[in-house]
């Protein structure tokens, strides 16, 4: 079974278990998300949206967030004066396709391959360090602090006064 979906004004053709990249979804790795944009559902009795498939979605399991390739784009009109430099980079969802939906089901497949996320420490502002330790301090403030001692403070001296030329 394949479907045809719409996301990001594109259109992909999709199966089960392909890896495709397509334009930015909201979620982030692990999650599950459905298209709902089917344009065409093919298999034994294919079902051919008028211009959407009524019913039908395809679960997505988010896979990573990229950014593409940066694109130069430079304007240049001679003899002007006048030039334009800007660069752009176009973001990426990279999605594998789980299930291929219709009769408006839900998902029940869960994310392949993925522990359950863990969940984060809470703490509170006013509460002290575990165990008395101190807290450690980050790398570039270490490294700050290092390059601080070993530099040493020179007196500057005054300008020198001499004659103006005429």
């Amino acid at each position: 079974m394949f479907a045809v979906i719409k996301t990001g004004g594109l259109q992909y053709r999709v199966a089960e278990d392909d890896v495709i990249r397509v334009g930015r979804l909201k979620g982030e790795a692990g999650e599950i998300v459905q298209i709902g944009d089917v344009l065409l559902v093919g298999g034994e009795t294919p079902q051919l949206g008028t211009p959407l498939v009524p019913g039908a979605s395809v679960a997505v399991e988010i896979l990573s967030q990229s950014r593409g390739p940066k694109v130069i784009a430079f304007k240049k009109r001679r003899r002007k004066n006048s030039r334009r430099k800007r660069g752009h980079r176009q973001d990426y969802t990279m999605v594998r396709v789980s299930e291929i939906l219709t009769d408006g089901k839900m998902p029940t497949k869960k994310a392949k391959g993925r522990p359950a996320p863990k969940p984060k420490a809470e703490s509170t502002a006013g509460e002290a360090p575990a165990e008395g330790k101190p807290k450690a301090k980050s790398k570039a403030k270490a490294k700050t602090m290092k390059t601080a001692a070993k530099t040493k403070t020179v007196a500057k001296k005054p300008a020198a006064k001499g004659k103006a030329k005429k």
